[in-house]
């Protein structure tokens, strides 16, 4: 049963307790939540988050929720992935942060879904230690548009990504197909990584 709860973590007004919520939304709060308080901590059954468009500048709290699939970060100020629940997350929206590093997104094992784009810099071969990856947004970064451009981004992406099922709304084509299947078949070793030009794109 979804929950939609304005101001502070509260007690919906139907009556359904919060900690009992599968889905929780705190998007676009006045004013803007600028913290993610202890309050958190008491939705033991979320299953889905959101608190995009608001002011947070770190991810905090998230212990107490063991049922978290699905986390909505998008248009705040993060700039650490760090305070992530890493054994059940599947879904990562974080796109529109000021992310400077991906240190920390190695632990998410069970991660399949990661929107992020329109960042400022560049750890793509981070996202190789997800295992599960399959679906992935990743426009507006130097990286992507320095491919785009030359019309090789899909094919050099599932190249090195070759679990992906979906690149920025795209699927594979049949070529990016087949070697998915290799991929199946054989298991990761034909992922590969960028030049040391590409890796240094827009790092400090």
């Amino acid at each position: 049963m979804s929950a939609v709860c304005t101001g502070s973590t509260k007690e919906k007004q139907s009556g359904e307790k919060l900690s009992e919520a599968k889905v929780v939304k705190l998007y676009g709060q006045i004013p803007p939540i600028e913290k993610m308080d202890a309050s958190l901590s008491t939705l033991t059954n979320c299953e889905q988050l959101s608190l995009s468009t608001n002011c947070i500048e770190k991810i905090t709290n998230l212990n107490g929720l063991k049922k978290l699939k699905i986390l909505s970060l998008g248009r705040n100020n993060i700039r650490l992935l760090t305070g992530l629940v890493s054994d059940t997350l599947e879904q990562l929206w974080i796109s529109y942060n000021q992310l400077e590093k991906l240190n920390g997104i190695q632990w998410l094992k069970s991660l399949r879904v990661l929107y992020m784009s329109n960042k400022d810099w560049s750890e793509f071969m981070r996202l190789v230690e997800l295992p599960c990856l399959d679906d992935l947004v990743f426009v507006g970064n130097p990286l992507e548009e320095k491919h785009s451009a030359e019309g090789t981004w899909m094919d050099e992406a599932t190249k090195r990504l070759p679990g992906l099922r979906k690149l920025d709304g795209e699927p594979p084509s049949e070529e990016e197909e087949k070697r998915f299947k290799s991929w199946v078949t054989e298991g990761s070793e034909v992922r590969g990584g960028w030049t040391d030009e590409e890796k240094s794109i827009s790092e400090d």
